[in-house]
């Protein structure tokens, strides 16, 4: 087995030399097996190991007693072991989660605590053949993509690694055996009362005696198979989520053209998208996916709602994810009073030590004579320096009522109303610095300018205002 499990390791590339593995010890033959493998390849693969153990409280006397098995196993082979007792059925009941997913996140929450306090470089996780069959006819079942057809992966997020995974149950039960390593045994694992244990205790052995003696291996291969043309897929769909969607830290959004996408991927974009903005697919179902589609072909203004609290929302054909409760910013101005600058530092330039949102703010003064295309620039305005001195510049978010006289206009109209006109996404326009002189609103900054403070023919100096994106 050793020989096996190396060449696995070596041909996902899960470990480097010399780093810090963390290995997820239950008590069971499969962390066992993992553990002690992992031990005994240690100086081949230059690694250091360390156990982590979780005692969930769910069966008395026997969670206690994997514990003490786990902490012995390790004094043993004269490795570090690290246990947390957590009250699971409490953890589940607080979460609103069910016994069996609370349980999966306390340990991951634990291992990740131990990686971030021990400088541990990998996670490594026991499943193996047969867990994959069984999540892959699990998926089956739920009608699970082409993704999630893939089952289980080798290596995930760089950081957890199962190196047993095409190592099925009999071989990891002699390995324990045949190094007298005497696991726990679960009794709940041989309850036929969820889902996972009757597909393990009833379905595969009922399709291995009428169908396929070898369905383990069978769709251990099909799902090796799926991965190869999921791979190619995804790493279309990852190039296609950066054209196509923008991040804010309160939304992302996902521009109509995504939408002309083939199906195959704009569905994976839309799954990227809402990884990427809540951090997890938990609970997000096809027709999720289906609905964000159909929503993009509806009128703006559309919501959906979506798991976790969060929706889709249609803007002018642009799909925008958020939370449900978005707030804007309570922002406070930048307020320069009595601006000026000196009349010799022409070219010399003020830049603002604090910013404004995501924004650098800078002024230039500029003498009349300097040729200058003011078409050219979106965040970079020119104004008449001699009407704006020795005044007060604000810069700030919108207002309710906010007024604004665009340039070549004698009326003003409502900021609220332009920025519809514009087709300004609505959680974007709160969003949009004012860059005001006095009580006026001077510019919109990457929109319109204002008739007031404009460059004349009687001119003679030019303020230069410029905003930059901070990366």
């Amino acid at each position: 087995m050793l020989e096996e499990v190396l060449a696995f390791i070596n041909e996902n590339s899960m470990i480097k030399r010399g780093e810090k593995v963390l290995i997820a010890l239950s008590g069971g033959p499969d962390s066992v097996c993992l553990l002690h493998v992992l031990y005994s390849l240690r100086e081949i693969l230059g690694i250091s190991i360390m156990g982590a153990h979780v005692n969930h409280c769910l069966r008395g006397k026997d969670s206690d007693e994997d514990e003490k098995y786990a902490l012995k196993l390790c004094e043993k082979l004269n490795i570090p072991c690290y246990v947390k007792r957590i009250d699971i059925n409490k953890l589940s009941k607080e979460r609103g989660l069910s016994s069996e997913m609370a349980g999966r996140e306390a340990r991951y929450e634990f291992f990740n605590e131990l990686k971030e306090i021990h400088n541990v470089d990998k996670i490594a996780l026991a499943h193996n053949c047969n867990d994959q069959a069984e999540t892959i006819i699990m998926r089956f079942m739920r009608g699970a993509g082409i993704e999630g057809l893939t089952g289980i992966k080798p290596v995930r997020d760089e950081v957890y690694i199962r190196p047993i995974l095409q190592i099925n149950r009999q071989k990891i039960e002699e390995y324990c055996l045949g190094n007298n390593l005497k696991p726990r045994i679960d009794k709940t694992n041989l309850e036929n009362v969820y889902s996972r244990n009757k597909v393990r205790l009833e379905l595969i052995p009922y399709m291995q005696k009428n169908f396929n003696p070898d369905i383990i291996n069978t769709l251990n291969r099909m799902a090796n198979i799926i991965g190869k043309d999921n791979e190619y897929m995804d790493n279309v769909a990852e190039e296609k989520f950066k054209k196509h969607c923008f991040r804010k830290n309160e939304y992302i959004i996902i521009y109509k053209e995504a939408f002309k996408e083939a199906h195959s991927i704009i569905t994976r974009i839309i799954r990227k998208a809402i990884n990427n903005f809540f951090g997890s697919l938990y609970n997000l179902e096809w027709i999720h996916i289906y609905d964000i589609i159909t929503l993009q072909a509806q009128g703006t203004g559309k919501i959906i709602n979506l798991p976790h609290n969060i929706i889709a929302e249609n803007q002018y054909g642009d799909i925008i994810i958020r939370d449900k409760i978005f707030k804007p910013h309570d922002l406070e101005e930048l307020i320069i009073k009595n601006f000026t600058m000196d009349k010799d530092s022409l070219k010399d330039v003020i830049e603002l030590e604090n910013t404004f949102l995501s924004y650098k703010i800078s002024f230039r003064l500029l003498s009349k004579d300097e040729v200058v295309d003011f078409n050219k620039y979106t965040l970079s305005k020119f104004f008449d320096y001699d009407k704006i001195k020795n005044k007060d510049i604000i810069i700030r978010a919108r207002r309710e009522g906010d007024k604004f006289t665009p340039y070549g206009m004698s009326g003003s109209k409502k900021v609220k109303d332009l920025l519809m006109d514009l087709k300004v996404p609505k959680n974007e326009r709160n969003q949009i610095p004012l860059f005001c002189v006095e009580n006026q609103i001077c510019w919109i900054v990457g929109y319109r300018i204002s008739d007031k403070y404009k460059i004349e023919k009687n001119t003679k100096r030019i303020l230069q205002v410029k905003f930059e994106r901070e990366v």
